[in-house]
């Protein structure tokens, strides 16, 4: 009889649950949930790391080309379109900044309509316009078979072009085709006769083929002038066939100059992409006029080079394995969750806490009740499996099922509850007072007199700060105004007892902050103009390292120096929105990204600087005006390697092992069970309809039937 370590043997058993999950509850992305993804993206959701995002001048609108198009390359002309500034706020330099909304070809008369444009012939691309629209496949068949690799519809072997030499610009992350972020390069032959579309060989960011798209383009102008431009956007799994795919990213597309010391002429894009809209640039990047004018600088020997700066979030509805590209496991997004995934993945990576959790005696507990065994469920399926993590067994055993639940509650009650539960849990056991000894604080909140020799001081715990960060430039500004006093006269004196009412000054002082910080930044705070909570979203910034000693006591000062953990990051506003975390699992400055089933190696920048928050001239003001940070985790320098320490199988304790190993057999003997009970059902009814019992459509609903005794 073969015997198998105990991590294998957990692997083993989880894979077959998953699989057994996955046959029976199958939760399949749609269109539908991609558009509506893309609606919460668009007003910034996730926000992608490079800083590259600026507004756009007048006639820069970011577009899509047609969902269906006439192949690139030399077989069918290409129709051509026009593009429209879909919404403009005009600006004091009388430029114009457009919020990047997408439309199609197939909407480009209408738009034109809208603007008092309309579509003109130039004689190079005439033509195009009697092309009937085909399919957006890259040329060929419409019917032929393309290999595909996974969900992505391209098999690298394949290509008739190599991939485009693509430079990795992110020197902390692997060079691989998992990366987040690369620049490529495509240059344009005999440009002064490019009639038709042109895209580029790919170059693979986050497992998928990005394509530079170039095409000449033609309209009218207000004065109904013949205008020709420079059509250039940027592609993304252009050639896949699976409708459940998303991306993310934002780039910045370029024209390469050819003079020595002119700047390359760049814009800068932001988009989800997916199967409907996997392309995005400008219809009208540069003037073909100027684009061929050699005093202008951008071309030579009738050769232009376009250059594309991606960074891509990981991709949705792919085949994307965390596990394989980061080490780690994602939590599923199974609805009416709000921010618990990301705070249980900041405690999970606690990992003194993790291996407290573990030790916690729950052989005895009720598991549908228990968020004891729950939390040691999850811990122990993120540690030890490959696929996302399930947590509606948590929830059940908090009684928060509901989405109700979770938006009259915040990350900071839910944090709270959590904690106290486990430490109630936990005290009298060998890990009692884990809880305290990690997040306790205390904070001496005090009354002094200023005529009379008289101080009243009352020291209080705390597991959480909250910072006010309205009006607050950074961090510091922020525990400055945290531990400032105010003073107390006029119709406000202290009343100090028997020498009655007193000037005095009034404020808190911390005597001491844990090893592990966590910091609540008030990004939701009442409006009492509006009689609602709203969400602030102006730019707060923190940083990788902080010091914190000038708002100790002196003779309670200790090591306060901190390094950043963990950044919880919000995108939307005070009704609802998107959650991520950012966190730096070892404490190296190595950052992932977990939104969801989802984990990503991302940079360092992406995790702090992009999360500030506010308006920034170096991002998109859509995606940064409201996604931003809400919380922040740091740990204090001397405590890294104890906080941080390794959690091995073996400080899982056996009895603890033998409680989830016995509740893994029975969800597979629960699957199972259903699974031939279904196939018994199945079974019956088909042979019901097919042998047994003749039947007919009812006629007021096709999907029931009549049976005929």
């Amino acid at each position: 009889m073969q015997t198998l370590d105990y991590s294998e043997a957990v692997k083993i058993a989880l894979t077959h649950t998953e699989s057994a999950v996955a046959c029976w509850r199958i939760r399949k992305e749609t269109v539908e949930e991609n558009k509506l993804q893309g609606e919460i993206y668009g007003v910034g959701v996730p926000e992608v790391g490079g800083g590259i995002l600026q507004p756009q001048k007048l006639g820069e609108s970011q577009v899509s080309t047609k969902r269906r198009r006439a192949p690139v390359n030399n077989s069918i002309p290409e129709v051509t379109s026009t593009a429209r500034v879909v919404r403009e706020v005009q600006s004091t330099d009388k430029t114009t900044i457009n919020i990047g909304v997408a439309m199609n070809h197939v909407n480009d008369q209408e738009n034109l309509k809208q603007l008092n444009l309309t579509p003109v012939q130039v004689n190079e691309v005439e033509d195009m316009d009697t092309q009937e629209e085909t399919p957006n496949d890259g040329g060929g068949d419409s019917n032929e078979s393309r290999p595909i690799n996974g969900e992505l519809g391209f098999e690298l072997a394949d290509l008739d072009n190599p991939p485009a030499d693509c430079i990795n610009l992110d020197h902390e992350m692997d060079e691989d085709e998992a990366r987040s972020e690369a620049t490529f390069r495509y240059t344009v032959e005999n440009v002064s006769k490019m009639k038709e579309s042109q895209l580029s060989p790919p170059c693979i960011v986050r497992n998928l083929p990005w394509k530079i798209m170039v095409m000449p383009r033609s309209s009218q102008t207000q004065e109904r002038q013949p205008q020709r431009s420079l059509g250039f956007f940027l592609q993304c799994n252009g050639e896949s066939e699976s409708t459940t795919w998303s991306c993310y990213a934002v780039a910045e597309l370029r024209l390469l100059s050819v003079k020595e010391g002119q700047e390359s002429f760049s814009r800068k894009i932001q988009h989800l992409f997916y199967t409907k809209e996997n392309d995005w640039g400008f219809s009208h990047f540069m003037l073909w006029q100027d684009v061929l004018d050699p005093d202008k600088g951008f071309i030579k020997d009738d050769a232009i080079t376009l250059e594309v700066h991606v960074v891509a979030d990981a991709p949705h509805g792919v085949s994307w394995d965390s596990k394989k590209h980061t080490g780690f496991v994602g939590l599923k997004n199974q609805g009416a969750t709000c921010y618990m995934n990301s705070l249980l993945q900041t405690l999970y990576f606690t990992n003194q806490l993790r291996k407290a959790v573990y030790k916690m005696p729950t052989e005895s507990d009720d598991s549908s009740k228990s968020v004891a065994l729950a939390l040691q469920r999850v811990f122990h399926e993120l540690q030890f499996s490959d696929k996302p993590v399930g947590t509606k067994k948590l929830t059940k055993s908090f009684g928060w099922e509901t989405l109700d639940s979770f938006m009259q509650h915040d990350v900071q009650e839910f944090l709270r509850v959590l904690l106290d539960k486990l430490e109630s849990k936990m005290k009298g056991t060998c890990v009692g007072g884990t809880v305290p000894k990690l997040f306790e604080g205390k904070m001496a909140s005090f009354i002094k007199c200023k005529n009379i020799d008289y101080t009243s001081t009352r020291v209080e715990t705390f597991y959480d700060i909250q910072l006010n960060i309205k009006g607050k430039k950074n961090i510091y500004e922020s525990f400055r105004d945290y531990v400032s006093s105010e003073i107390l006269d006029g119709d406000n004196k202290y009343d100090a007892g028997e020498h009655g009412l007193q000037e005095a000054e009034k404020g808190v002082v911390f005597k001491s902050f844990p090893p592990v910080l966590h910091l609540h930044l008030m990004r939701f705070q009442y409006d009492p103009v509006t009689d609602c909570s709203v969400k602030f979203n102006d730019r707060f910034e923190f940083y990788e390292k902080i010091s914190l000693g000038d708002y100790l006591q002196e003779e309670e000062a200790t090591n306060a120096n901190y390094t950043l953990h963990a950044v919880l990051v919000h995108s939307g506003d005070n009704h609802g929105g998107h959650y991520v975390v950012f966190i730096n699992p070892v404490g190296d400055g190595k950052w992932c990204k977990f939104d969801d089933d989802v984990v990503s190696r991302c940079t360092k920048q992406e995790a702090i600087e992009h999360n500030y928050g506010g308006q920034d001239e170096d991002m998109s003001m859509a995606v940064k005006h409201c996604t931003n940070a809400y919380m922040l985790v740091y740990i204090r320098n001397s405590e890294l390697e104890n906080v941080l320490q390794e959690v091995k199988e073996e400080d899982i304790p056996q009895e603890v092992r033998n409680v989830l190993q016995r509740e893994l057999i029975q969800e597979m003997f629960d699957l199972n069970r259903d699974k031939d009970i279904n196939d018994t059902i199945k079974d019956n009814r088909e042979s019901d309809v097919a042998t047994i019992r003749p039947c007919t459509q009812n006629p007021r609903n096709p999907n029931l039937y009549i049976h005929d005794f």
